[in-house]
């Protein structure tokens, strides 16, 4: 199986053992705490499940904007986005000092990990426009990312991990949230060895469906993971329980037996375009995946990134032998009136753009919203029931 990113073996920062667990979580009560933000505490997340492999913990303020600049650590890492943990104030904890960190996303915010031997520093506004400018490409607020970063505080605590739970993703999400462990010894339990994964956000349409199928054939793929987002999205996406139905509907009525694998994890998407396309990448290696998709607009917002440019950045700025994942690039996809089958619009020759089925996020939002079905050439009926029901606030 592939390796994870520059490691021999995982590096789950969960602590393994239940005993050993309980009692990090009754001494954890006794420690100086801080309420963390929703995207420090998705960092802890991942951390645990192994998905941040072979990071030991939060980044310091050096390692931040040494990825920033130059997707490296201080230490040479190849790393695309800095992994924060941040907060408005640290006050009443000192340096060195063994924190409990309380999550911002349940009931009476319990202890959700412990940073050992802590560094707490600022951010300046100055190192906050250049991450921005960096990871997001903009300094802009009316990005949601941006936005989002902007509203979490400015101290960072940094240092070693010891992460005590899932946060809401374990019991929210039981069939779904599954840790980059879990996702490997699945993997190896189905006897794949060519894994594709396809990450989303969002419902699988046709085109989302047919991307999949075409990857796992021109690669020669055993399975596919579909591994879905599960953490916090910007306003007006539709929710994650709502994405899980209308995918596992499509996948069972649509593709064989054991050839999909349906899987979510819990992070909050960054909408960081290039930049978070290859801390997905990573998190694909991690999970056991040897090839992932990257498609059109990957991990975009707005226009704040070129059509291609999540698929540009392999090319021009991740060094090679820097992953080990294959990247494979997709072009836009639609249904082809000519060729009657959905295509990757690159590959449909003779073709004029009224050739294609193209509906808009706003058009297909107003259609679920009236109860209209998109055309069958856009969407599965089975899926599209599924959405309207959403919308009309029936689901």
């Amino acid at each position: 199986m592939i390796k994870p990113h520059h490691s021999d073996h995982l590096i789950p920062l969960l602590v393994q053992d239940p005993d050993r667990r309980e009692k990090a979580k009754r001494d954890a009560e006794t420690l100086p705490s801080v309420l963390i933000s929703s995207a420090s505490a998705a960092n802890a997340v991942m951390l645990g499940g192994g998905y941040f492999t072979p990071l030991p913990g939060f980044m310091d303020k050096s390692d931040t904007m040494s990825v920033a600049r130059t997707m490296r650590t201080g230490n040479g890492l190849f790393w695309p986005v800095p992994v924060l943990c941040l907060t408005d104030s640290a006050e009443g904890i000192c340096d060195g000092q063994s924190v409990a960190l309380r999550d911002p996303n349940r009931q009476d915010h319990p202890v959700l990990a412990i940073v050992d031997d802590v560094r707490i520093e600022t951010l300046e506004n100055s190192d906050i426009g250049e991450i921005c400018e960096h990871v997001y490409r903009t300094r802009s607020d009316d990005h949601p990312g941006v936005r989002d970063f902007l509203s979490q505080g400015n101290v960072m605590l940094s240092g070693p991990v010891r992460v005590l739970d899932f946060s809401y993703f374990e019991t929210d999400f039981p069939d779904t949230f599954r840790t980059a462990v879990q996702i490997r010894e699945a993997i190896t339990k189905r006897g794949w060895n060519t894994v594709v994964a396809f990450q989303t956000r969002n419902p699988m349409h046709r085109a989302h469906e047919e991307l999949c199928r075409t990857a796992m054939e021109r690669i020669g793929a055993d399975g596919c993971v579909v591994h879905m987002l599960l953490g916090k999205l910007k306003p007006g996406d539709i929710p994650a329980n709502v994405r899980d139905a209308a995918i596992r509907t499509m996948v069972d009525c649509y593709f064989p037996p054991n050839t999909v694998m349906i899987t979510g994890y819990g992070f909050d998407m960054l909408y960081a375009g290039p930049r978070e396309a290859v801390l997905h990448a990573i998190f694909r290696q991690n999970m056991g995946a040897t090839h992932f998709i990257i498609g059109r607009d990957h991990a975009g917002v707005g226009d704040y990134y070129g059509a291609f440019d999540a698929q540009d950045i392999f090319d021009e700025e991740v060094p090679e032998g820097a992953l080990e994942i294959e990247i494979f690039r997709a072009d836009h996809t639609a249904w082809s009136s000519k060729l009657k089958k959905v295509v990757m619009m690159r590959e449909a020759p003779n073709h004029e753009l009224s050739d294609f089925m193209l509906i808009s996020g706003t058009r297909l939002r107003e259609m679920l919203s009236e109860g209209i079905a998109p055309p069958p050439e856009f969407s599965r009926p089975e899926v599209a029931r599924i959405l309207i029901d959403h919308y009309r606030g029936d689901g």
